[in-house]
Formats: structure tokens, sequence, C-alpha cells
């Protein structure tokens, strides 16, 4: 409902649910599921139905103004939302399923349920609990109950690894035999490694040399990578202040690091957390070292993960990571958190580091092992493309089409 999966990534709402939505409803379409995805207009200018490709089509629903409305305030949209996507299903475009993306669209999959009779999959991405145990925001009672009642209704709940399944069962007491695992996918026509960099005998630097001239980076010198909407959530300080603690560290190697950060502002204090940041770059005396990009068209971000020494993810909570997986699969190694889905994305010491704590300096350490041994570097970036090969939309899309086909011929959950 929130956000659609046309947006761009990377600022506003828009972030790896667009590109899951996006993509693994493409992926079923080609296998001959068709899919129509239901979103809230945010603008007069957008077409009712937009035909992607054959047999995907996504549906601008009107649902209070046709502009833009802070997320915290869409719950009072929800019926309206529901009403159309209603409207639509019954007029038109029928459905033998359901699936709901993130809380808001769970309320409205929960009612079109039990109004049309259809099983409902829910796929929450981020959970209130989780985000209120690692103290990003105080609880939302609301969120919360309203994700304990969609839990408790839907016929499948999706998570993306074994810890995410462990926080459902945890913090909300879900059924663990309606919990099925689907992990994400990557498509590999983007987002592979430089050819020259899977050669052991060829020198890492050189592989990455076209990449930076493609994007007009300098060739020289060692570059981190943060790809992210700029919000608490995603650690950009941390990842900013760990940059800070390398200046001087390790072997002398020329200019000292660099950082890029892709993204945008997110969230009701997106701008003025960008302002924050700009502020603490200037205050570390980082300005001529950390380059802020806008973010990209998403098949263009392969091009920045091959011009990256290293990627960093330094997230507070991370129900799976895309952006981790997406670098491992161009063949860059990663620096992130031990936390949520990284830690079963990252295989710590082989295809990159996790790290167990929120001190820049413990980051700066991880950063410093990579950007000072090409080879070591070089060696876990190999075996990160090799890891990453095992995850696709077309394995991700094989899982739920099995799935949906299940639930359609079983009797329905009913509310607790």
């Amino acid at each position: 409902m929130h956000t659609s999966p046309l947006a761009q990534p990377g600022t506003g709402d828009g972030g790896g649910m667009n590109v899951y939505v996006r993509e693994l409803a493409t992926a079923l379409a080609r296998t001959g599921v068709r899919c129509d995805v239901y979103t809230r207009s945010s603008s007069p200018h957008l077409a009712a139905v937009v035909a992607v490709e054959p047999g995907l089509h996504v549906h601008h629903v009107a649902a209070g103004p046709t502009a833009p409305v802070a997320k915290e305030d869409l719950a009072q949209l929800v019926p309206a939302f529901t009403r159309g996507v209603l409207t639509r299903m019954t007029t038109g475009h029928p459905a033998d399923a359901i699936h709901a993306n993130y809380w808001l669209s769970g309320l409205a999959g929960h009612s079109l349920k039990h109004e049309l009779d259809l099983p409902l999959v829910s796929t929450f991405h981020t959970l209130d609990r989780v985000k209120a145990e690692v103290d990003l925001s105080e609880n939302e009672e609301r969120r919360s109950q309203a994700e304990l009642e969609v839990m408790g209704c839907s016929d499948a709940i999706l998570a993306s690894c074994d810890d995410e399944v462990a926080q459902l069962v945890r913090l909300y007491r879900a059924e663990a035999s309606r919990i099925e695992v689907v992990p994400l996918g990557v498509d590999h026509a983007f987002f592979a490694p430089n050819p020259a960099s899977l050669r052991a005998a060829s020198p890492p630097r050189a592989a990455r040399g076209q990449a930076r001239r493609a994007l007009g980076l300098p060739e020289d010198g060692r570059l981190v990578l943060f790809v992210g909407r700029i919000q608490p959530l995603k650690g950009l300080e941390v990842a900013v202040r760990a940059l800070a603690e390398l200046s001087g560290a390790g072997p002398a190697r020329g200019p000292e690091p660099s950082l890029v950060v892709v993204g945008g502002p997110s969230g009701p204090a997106g701008v003025a957390e960008v302002e924050r940041m700009h502020d603490l770059v200037h205050r570390l005396g980082l300005g001529r070292r950390v380059r802020f990009v806008a973010p990209q068209p998403h098949e263009l971000l392969s091009t920045f993960y091959r011009a990256a020494d290293v990627c960093i993810v330094p997230s507070r909570s991370e129900s799976f990571g895309l952006v981790a997986l997406e670098a491992a699969a161009c063949g860059t190694p990663v620096v992130a958190s031990a936390v949520g889905g990284l830690t079963s994305l990252v295989r710590d010491g082989e295809t990159g580091l996790l790290v167990d704590s929120r001190d820049p300096r413990r980051f700066a350490e991880a950063l410093a092992t990579l950007l000072d041994d090409d080879e070591l570097a070089a060696e876990m970036g190999r075996r990160a493309a090799r890891h990453a090969r095992g995850y696709t939309w077309p394995l991700a899309a094989g899982r739920l089409r099995r799935l949906y086909a299940k639930l359609t011929a079983r009797q329905l959950v009913e509310c607790p």
C-alpha cells in the first residue's frame, strides 16, 4: 500500500521492499502466474493500471489524496484502500490468493481475505517489536497489535531467513508451522563480478578501474561503499565515523580511504538526517573523502558495487539485507552488522566480516582488514560471488508458486 514497486528505491519509503515486490512478481509472471500488484495512488498523473510486462500489472488505487502521504498517517487510509482494491478484484481482476507486504497492506489483506474467502500470505519486511528492541523507536502499540492480528489470520507468513523466524515466534508467538522461509533473490544478469576479478591472477584493483571510470571516480585509492536510505536504521553515521577512524590507519597505501554514499532521505526526519550527516562529515574533516550520490536506478547500482573495495552495511536491524547480497553477487566483500538476515548472507571470515557492535572503531578494524590486504579481499569477493549464486528470483518464485497452490487447496486459517 505505502510504496510502489515502480518507485525509485533508495529514497522516501522506497527500498528493498520495492525491489522485492517487483522482482518477485516479475519472476512469477514469467512462470505463468498472473500478478496484480495494488498500491496507493500518490499522484494524479499515474495511470490507473500499468502493464509492466505480460502477466504483471500494477494498479494505482485511489485512497485519500492523490499525493504523497507520510507513512505514519497512512493507517487511516487503509479502509479506503481496501475498498478500492476490492472493487478492482471483483470487477475484472479475480485472484486465487492474496499476498500482503508490510503491516499496512496486511490490514487490507486481512479484510480482503474475509470478503473474498481467499488464502492470505503475509510478508512483513520489518517488525515493530524488533525495532523497539534495538531502541529505534518506542513500541507503536497500534502497529504491533495490527501485526499480531494479521499473523493470527495469515495462512502463511513469509520469512527471509531463520533469524526472522525466531523473531516472529519469540516476539509475536507466531505459529511456527505456518512460517515459510523464502530467501530473496538477486538478478545475476545485472549483479555480477567483473570477469577479471574472478581470476586469481588478476590484480583486484585493476578489475575495479573500469567501473570507477564509468562513474567518474578516482581510479586510485581505496573505496568503501554505502547503499541505502539515509535514516538512523541504516547506520550511515557508523560508516562515516568508521571512515574517520581509518585516517592514518594501516600501511601507507596512497590516498586515505574514501566513502561513497548512494541514497536519499527517508522517513519523517529524513531530510534532517541527511543534513546531520553532512554536518558530521564536515565536523570530522572528511569533506574531500565522502561523496553523496543520489539514488540510482536499481540495475545501475551494480557499477557502484564493482567499483568498491568493500561494501559497508552497518544497519541496526535488517530482515534480509538485499544490499549485502547484491554486493556479494558483484564480487565485493561486505562488512556488516551481525544482525538479522545479514548473519545468513555474510559468512564471517569467508565472504565478508560481521561486526557484533555499534562501535565505529570495530567497523574500522574490519574495513582495514580488507582494505589493507588485496589478496584476502579478492578471495573473499570470489567466495561471496559463488555464495550469491544460490539466491535467485526464479528460485524464490518457484517456492512461492508451490506455496500458493498448496494454500488454495486447503481449508483457510480462521481468525483466533
